[in-house]
């Protein structure tokens, strides 16, 4: 079995989206101790954004002619996608910027959301081709939007994950949330606890086949 854990936080130890990644890969581990584990940091190897040169993926003709940039910004969305496709397990820490995802994450999801690769078009609309896949979302919000409809009308994180990678094809698709993080000590030691019960919960559907 191969897991891929990404984090896409830019607060480095002090980040919550980073603690809760790393407890479910810990958990996830211990509990399959023949996982091999890929760490992709985004903040570290953040994927250039896309741009006219790094489209050249989308070019399937055999006549095509790329230039040296484009060859470039070809292999870095090949070695993201293969990797991507290679992982039975995926683990992405989030936290919520601005109501959506860091915009690195959204730059890596643009470089594996390649037509042929992680999903195709048919007669009868889109497929998913990453249908075999698990999800796990670490999620950290410094204010709480679930539960209301207005937060919810606010929140792009979530919903947006589990919509692009249902497009890819996975319907397994787990959240972890730590939300009101910033809403006092109360509220963050709360919103942990919550999370890190969360966790258990989740991954002890994994060891009974749920």
């Amino acid at each position: 079995m191969k897991l891929l854990h990404i984090d896409s936080s830019i607060n480095g130890e002090h980040s919550i989206s980073r603690r809760l990644s790393a407890d479910i890969v810990g958990q996830w581990t211990e509990d399959h101790p023949e996982t091999i584990v890929d760490y992709l940091d985004l903040t570290v190897e953040t994927p250039p954004h896309l741009s006219h040169e790094a489209l050249g993926f989308r070019r399937r003709s055999g006549d095509a002619v790329f230039s040296e940039a484009e060859q470039i910004q070809n292999r870095l969305s090949e070695s993201l996608v293969t990797q991507f496709l290679a992982a039975d397990v995926v683990v992405i820490g989030a936290p919520l910027y601005n109501f959506s995802i860091p915009s690195q994450l959204k730059a890596w999801i643009d470089r594996i959301a390649q037509a042929g690769r992680t999903f195709k078009y048919t007669e009868n609309g889109v497929v998913g081709l990453a249908s075999e896949k698990t999800i796990i979302a670490a999620l950290s919000r410094g204010g709480v939007y679930s539960g209301s409809e207005a937060g919810e009308a606010m929140e792009h994180q979530e919903t947006y994950l589990k919509t692009v990678f249902g497009f890819f094809g996975v319907t397994d698709f787990r959240v972890v949330r730590a939300e009101g993080t910033d809403m006092g000590i109360e509220s963050r030691s709360r919103a942990l606890r919550t999370a890190a019960e969360n966790i258990q919960t989740l991954l002890a559907g994994e060891l009974q086949g749920v």
